[in-house]
């Protein structure tokens, strides 16, 4: 899990070096910085995906464990169906937190004047 916070970390640094281009005026170090920027912004939206994609699948399996615990399932015991709502809460919360951050950088970008 650390990847994609490390992504999303990156992610952001990048949003605030394009803002403070967008305020400084373009030079040949920033159209470098501008190509790196698109090379990574694949793999920003892959990683985005598959963290995504991890939450959906850890929020589906906690509530088939938490089904199957209350149809009396013998393999499924009520710690394994705490923790795993608890992981499933936790992940929402960081995509929550991460949505969030990425709206506001958003707004700080779409504000600024050209």
């Amino acid at each position: 899990m650390t990847m994609p916070v490390n992504a999303l970390s990156s992610a952001l640094q990048q949003m605030q070096a394009m803002a403070a281009q967008a305020a400084g005026g373009t030079t040949a170090s920033n159209v470098a910085t501008e190509a790196n920027g698109a090379a990574t912004a694949g793999s920003f939206a892959s990683a985005m995906k598959a963290s995504l994609d991890k939450i959906s699948d850890d929020q589906k399996s906690a509530i088939g464990e938490s089904q199957a615990f209350e149809l009396g399932s013998s393999n499924v015991s009520l710690n394994d169906v705490m923790v795993d709502m608890q992981k499933a809460n936790v992940g929402f919360q960081f995509g929550l937190q991460v949505r969030n951050k990425l709206v506001s950088a958003y707004n700080e970008i779409a504000q600024m004047s050209v």
